[in-house]
C-alpha cells in the first residue's frame, strides 16, 4: 500500500500502538480520503504528535452496543472492535486554530489492549488486517450495474445529482469505497461495510443497504436481506 510519499507492506511497517480518533457514523476505507475538521484541544494534540511523528491515526467508532455513560466521572466510551489506520496526507491551519486535514486509509486494524492515554487522547495496540496492505481487490466480482442502479436510485429518490461521467469512469473499487464512505447511512451500516471482508461483500452489503433504506423511508425498492 502506497500512501503520500510511504509504503506499508508489512503488519511490521505499522506501528504496535496507534493514537485513535472516535467519531461516530464515520467511515474511512484503506486507499481512500477522508476529509476532517479539527477542533477539540485533545485531538489538536493528537494531530500534532503525529505530524512530529509517523502522521498515522486510527479511525474508529465508539460502540454501537454499550450505552454511553455521559457523567462527568464516567471511564472512557467503549470503542468498536475494527478500526482503519489512515496517514494525514494534506493538513491546513486555520486562523481561528481549526485543522482542516485529510487521511488517506492505510489499513484496517482490530484493537487490542489499551496503551497509556497521551495529552487527553487515547491510544491503542492493534493488529493490522495485512490483507489490505498486499492483496490487490478483485473488481471483476462487483455487480457494477446493480451498484450504479442503486446508487442512482437513491439519487434520484433524494432530488440529488451526480457528476456521471467521472463515476462511469471510476474503477470499482474507486466506486464502492467512495459511496460506502459518502452516503449517510448509520453507524452500524458503516460498521458493517467497514468489515465487509472484501470488495465484492462491501458492494453487495452497500447494494442491500440502499434498497432497505429506500423501502423503509420512501416506499420504493425491493430488500434483499431478511
Amino acid at each position: 500500500m502506497q500512501v503520500g510519499n510511504a509504503r506499508y507492506l508489512r503488519p511490521q511497517d505499522l506501528p504496535d500502538v496507534v493514537p485513535v480518533f472516535p467519531l461516530t457514523g464515520v467511515l474511512l476505507l484503506p486507499g481512500a480520503q477522508l476529509p476532517l475538521n479539527i477542533f477539540e484541544p485533545r485531538y489538536l494534540a493528537m494531530f500534532d504528535d503525529a505530524l512530529r511523528g509517523n502522521r498515522l491515526i486510527g479511525m474508529i467508532q465508539p460502540s454501537l452496543t454499550e450505552p454511553r455513560d455521559e457523567s462527568p466521572h464516567a471511564p472512557p466510551p467503549a470503542l468498536c472492535q475494527v478500526g482503519c489506520v489512515g496517514r494525514i496526507t494534506s493538513f491546513a491551519e486555520m486562523e481561528d486554530g481549526r485543522y482542516i486535514t485529510s487521511l488517506t486509509g492505510v489499513c484496517r486494524f482490530r484493537l487490542f489492549n489499551e496503551a497509556p492515554t497521551v495529552k487527553g487522547y487515547r491510544n491503542f495496540h492493534i493488529a493490522p488486517f495485512a490483507g489490505d496492505l498486499t492483496a490487490s481487490e478483485d473488481e471483476t466480482q462487483v455487480d457494477r450495474a446493480a451498484l450504479l442502479g442503486a446508487f442512482k436510485a437513491y439519487l434520484d429518490t433524494n432530488s440529488l445529482e451526480a457528476d456521471w461521467e467521472s463515476v462511469e469512469r471510476a474503477g470499482n473499487v474507486t466506486l464502492v469505497n467512495s459511496m460506502a464512505m459518502m452516503l449517510p447511512y448509520g453507524p452500524a451500516e458503516k460498521q458493517a461495510l467497514l468489515e465487509a471482508p472484501d470488495l465484492k461483500t462491501r458492494a453487495d452489503t452497500l447494494i442491500a443497504i440502499t434498497e432497505i433504506v429506500l423501502a423503509r423511508d420512501f416506499g420504493t425498492g425491493e430488500t434483499t436481506l431478511q
